[in-house]
């Protein structure tokens, strides 16, 4: 994070401007909007500034920059044409340790003014740094859309009823679950409708059942987090993420994926590796069930999808004899994911008729799996935990009838920038990698569908090896 976010408080507050044109104005304008005193210097203004001199919003230094006008400045913006001069209040302010934003020069800035979508006492700020300004004008414009100008009125009933509300429910989480549903329900269409009267008499209502209701009771969201890109969670598994109170996650859930879970949430990392286990499931299961049963929302989220090799029906198995609520959001499965973004159909009329998902790990750690039913002709075989078992899959499968020249694939990190392909054969494959470095999580395809890989690839985060 290139810049830490916040909002300043600039109310009735002293800020300079320097230059009169058109940029300053723009500037100036945000500036007058958060009630700020501002005093511009310039030779001279543009209309827009004239206009607002006249009508005494602004104070004006007719003159060029000097070093006395920042005294007493809580923050400054330089908006002249001259970079010289833009460069020297930078300097100057730095060494004053004054904030300073120096307009379309971010490195001479302290301070980036950012796109702003205004739903007051509601504000978002969208900033990419300075990178690319347009884009945070696009990404500000598909936010307006989606935040109504109602939300401010919400915002305000909000705060209207915080302090009785504090008082009312004395219990954190309880209160937090209670303006959760007040943001998200029945209460919240009643002020996007402008019937703020009986947006206001039901919060008395459910403020006076929950005042005398008992703690929350927990839930377990099993959700799929998918093959990796966060872009492919599922809309519903984003909206759980943001309202659970703790995050029970596996090795294969991204960064970029918990970055979206609330701030505050709990983050508990239970991953496991072939050889290292933080925790055993049967921990796991019961860990999930203790949680709930304290009152919290709790989030289990899983790579692909849970009930794919994913454990989820060991876990609300538990969840049920528990007593504890739980839902399941399914995700995208590895298996899909991974052949997708590899360019490799599972079915394909003209290659396989059939597929098959199998783990190449069993519980008791072996490769025990059904040979013959696997080595069919016109069948995709999907194996799921399976690189270190590369080459008795691929000898196993040789020796119950699938020729050597079958095709086959190796795909880590499906779906992002980090996709490696590795396509070979049955017969190549362990040669191939004990050349090539492949790491988990790494998804085996073998079948003739493969060989529609060079043809059907079309993921630009790819990188392609072994090619046959």
């Amino acid at each position: 994070m290139q810049y830490f976010p916040m909002f300043f408080d600039i109310s009735d507050k002293p800020c300079l401007v320097v230059g009169g044109g058109d940029v300053a104005a723009r500037k100036v304008a945000l500036l007058l909007r958060a009630a700020a005193r501002v005093t511009v210097v310039s030779p001279d203004l543009g209309e827009s500034l004239t206009a607002r001199y006249a009508n005494l919003e602004i104070s004006h230094l007719s003159r060029e920059f000097d070093e006395g006008d920042l005294d007493n400045c809580t923050l400054v913006i330089a908006a002249t044409d001259d970079e010289a001069v833009n460069r020297r209040i930078s300097e100057l302010c730095k060494a004053r340790n004054l904030p300073v934003n120096v307009v379309d020069q971010p490195a001479l800035c302290s301070f980036i003014v950012p796109s702003m979508i205004d739903r007051s006492p509601v504000q978002v700020a969208v900033s990419t740094g300075g990178a690319a300004p347009v884009l945070a004008r696009l990404l500000r414009a598909r936010l307006e859309t989606m935040i109504p100008a109602a939300y401010g009125r919400l915002a305000e009933l909000m705060d209207e009823f915080r302090d009785l509300v504090k008082a009312r429910i004395t219990d954190p989480e309880q209160r937090r679950h209670f303006w959760e549903n007040v943001a998200q329900g029945s209460i919240a269409e009643m002020v996007f409708a402008g019937k703020e009267a009986a947006a206001r008499a039901a919060m008395h209502k459910v403020l006076d059942e929950a005042a005398v209701s008992d703690r929350p009771r927990g839930e377990v969201y099993l959700v799929g987090a998918g093959p990796g890109d966060p872009d492919l969670l599922t809309f519903r598994a984003l909206r759980l993420l943001q309202q659970a109170d703790v995050i029970v996650y596996d090795r294969l859930v991204s960064e970029e994926i918990l970055d979206m879970a609330r701030r505050d949430a709990d983050l508990v990392y239970v991953g496991k590796t072939r050889d290292q286990h933080t925790l055993p499931q049967e921990d796991i299961n019961l860990l999930l069930a203790r949680i709930a049963k304290k009152g919290k929302r709790v989030l289990r989220l899983k790579g692909g999808d849970p009930f794919i090799f994913g454990r989820g029906g060991e876990e609300i198995e538990t969840l049920m004899q528990e007593g504890v609520n739980f839902q399941i959001v399914p995700g995208i499965t590895a298996a899909a994911g991974a052949a997708s973004y590899a360019g490799i159909p599972l079915t394909h009329r003209d290659h396989a008729q059939s597929v098959v998902f199998v783990t190449g790990h069993l519980k008791d750690g072996s490769m025990n799996l059904n040979w013959k039913a696997l080595a069919q002709p016109h069948q995709t075989i999907v194996v799921y935990m399976g690189l270190l078992g590369v080459k008795e899959l691929c000898g196993k499968l040789v020796e119950h009838g699938l020729p050597a020249d079958t095709p086959m694939a190796l795909v880590q990190k499906a779906t992002t920038r980090q996709q490696k392909v590795v396509i070979g054969t049955l017969g190549s494959m362990p040669s191939i990698i004990e050349t090539t470095e492949i790491k988990p999580p790494t998804l085996i395809i073998v079948g003739d569908v493969v060989s529609l890989h060079k043809k059907l690839s079309w993921f630009g985060g790819a990188k392609g090896m072994g090619d046959t």
